[in-house]
């Protein structure tokens, strides 16, 4: 095929070769995949057989595990088949931000922060903190992460929407129940080459001092960089490069991605939730986590429901995402 595709007959029509190429290259990746799959199930069925030959503690421990990892790849490799909108196999920006409730919502909002980034870590994605801004007493203001992962933007839309927690306060002396809200939004992180126009008139940057949870994500410098887009108020920064220039150039793009995804909103009559005009309160939430007066997470669109609050707050949120594939895949057909 890689013959047929460098011959100069076929590059005669460039944009149907060009096509032919992309093709090309998407089904090649799929047999990688498919033979990485072959090998690592080869060698699982070693340890299996060693294990039938020896009592060896350790080694069934390491093949629990192995196996544990394996079948979620299959899982989420399985998943892509739902995966088929225009921008599901890109990056994708999740975007955490408290309700109203001051040190509550932004607490619980930090909560949702960890509870993304230990996803993100379990399921090996590639990700990047763009900006995190601590709040005064606990919690967080705002937190964005850019997953860099192919297909990030198709696991991770439906975590789109309002959350909403049910617990004992921590902060009240009387320890009374509260209910806390947060937003998560996330859209397709799109290259710089969109069609997007920018006056720069309509444009205020300022630079401030980066600031964060430490550890990997974040490098702590003098050069990060924040965007206010006049006309529509969105406010967007980054500060995980060193570079004052990098750091702008990356705010740039998100702001385009945000307004690229406002107009598509806009063009399809959806609810423009990146101007705020998505109420953070009781009525609207996606997902609801209760850990008092009973442990449960409830998903509100596909009715699914987890009593091991610890495990998804710890970023075990997977069975979430697949209902909510499904459910969409069949809704569209």
């Amino acid at each position: 095929m890689k013959k047929f595709l460098s011959s100069e007959e076929v590059w005669e029509d460039k944009e149907k070769a060009t096509e032919m190429k992309k093709r090309f290259s998407e089904v090649d990746k799929v047999l990688r995949t498919m033979r990485d799959f072959e090998r690592e199930l080869d060698d699982i069925g070693t340890g299996l057989t060693m294990l039938e030959e020896e009592d060896d503690n350790q080694l069934l421990s390491e093949m629990s595990a192995r196996l544990k990892r394996f079948s979620g790849k299959i899982e989420r490799e399985s998943l892509k088949r739902y995966m088929d909108g225009e921008y599901d196999k890109g990056p994708a920006l999740i975007t955490i931000s408290p309700g109203a409730g001051g040190t509550e919502s932004q607490d619980w909002a930090s909560m949702l922060f960890r509870m993304y980034i230990r996803y993100l870590e379990r399921e090996g994605f590639e990700f990047k903190l763009i900006s995190y801004q601590p709040a005064e007493e606990a919690g967080i203001k705002e937190a964005t992460i850019l997953v860099e992962e192919e297909y990030a933007y198709g696991y991770l839309s439906s975590e789109s929407g309002v959350h909403r927690l049910i617990r004992i306060s921590p902060f009240d002396a009387s320890h009374r129940r509260h209910t806390s809200f947060a937003a998560v939004s996330v859209i397709p992180y799109i290259e710089m080459d969109i069609d997007v126009e920018l006056d720069p008139g309509d444009l205020r940057v300022e630079t401030f001092r980066a600031s964060g949870p430490g550890g990997q994500h974040v490098n702590v410098t003098d050069s990060a960089v924040r965007i206010t887009h006049i006309p529509t108020g969105i406010v967007v920064s980054c500060q995980n490069e060193r570079s004052q220039h990098v750091n702008k150039a990356v705010a740039m793009n998100i702001l385009k991605s945000k307004l690229h995804q406002i107009e598509m909103e806009e063009i399809e009559g959806r609810i423009d939730s990146m101007r705020d005009k998505r109420s953070v309160k009781f009525g609207s939430q996606i997902r609801t986590y209760t850990l008092h007066p009973y442990r449960l997470v409830k998903d509100h669109r596909t009715g699914v429901e987890l009593t091991d609050t610890g495990e998804v707050l710890d970023g075990h949120i997977s069975p979430f995402i697949e209902a909510y594939l499904k459910a969409r895949s069949e809704k569209s057909k």
